[in-house]
């Protein structure tokens, strides 16, 4: 009886795979310290191409993974970063988005937009720029 309640309760549960940071076709691949400093604010251009980046609403699952693994933060230490950054005149958080979904259309039509999806959410009109290593 507990082995099919256990199937059960697992499959109930999404299957999550990695972050994938994602750009318009034309950005070149990131490393993980130019994507920091993108989100940070720090980096405003890569390549001579404006970057745009953008998150997903505070409360998702995905994007607390992504602070997690690509930022080291949290999301107390993230939109408090960017409460202190805003208040002394130095620029203004990445725009937030409902969706992987609408991630990846933003990106796909928004030259040198930059976000994240679960790699299993990939379409064609959108590069990887950078996966976390395993």
């Amino acid at each position: 009886m507990r082995i099919p309640l256990v199937i059960l309760l697992c499959s109930a549960f999404p299957v999550l795979a990695d972050t994938t940071i994602i750009g318009h076709p034309g950005l070149p691949p990131l490393d993980s310290t130019t994507l920091q400093r993108i989100y940070t604010g720090k980096v405003v251009e890569v390549d001579g191409v404006r970057v745009t980046p953008v998150n997903l609403s505070p409360g998702s699952e995905l994007r607390a993974r992504f602070l997690r693994d690509y930022l080291g933060q949290d999301e107390d230490k993230y939109t408090g970063y960017w409460t202190v950054r805003r208040y002394v005149g130095k620029g203004t958080p990445p725009r937030e988005l409902s969706s992987p979904e609408e991630v990846s259309r933003f990106i796909a039509k928004t030259a040198g937009a930059i976000g994240y999806i679960d790699e299993t959410e990939l379409t064609p009109d959108v590069r990887v720029l950078l996966r976390k290593a395993p």
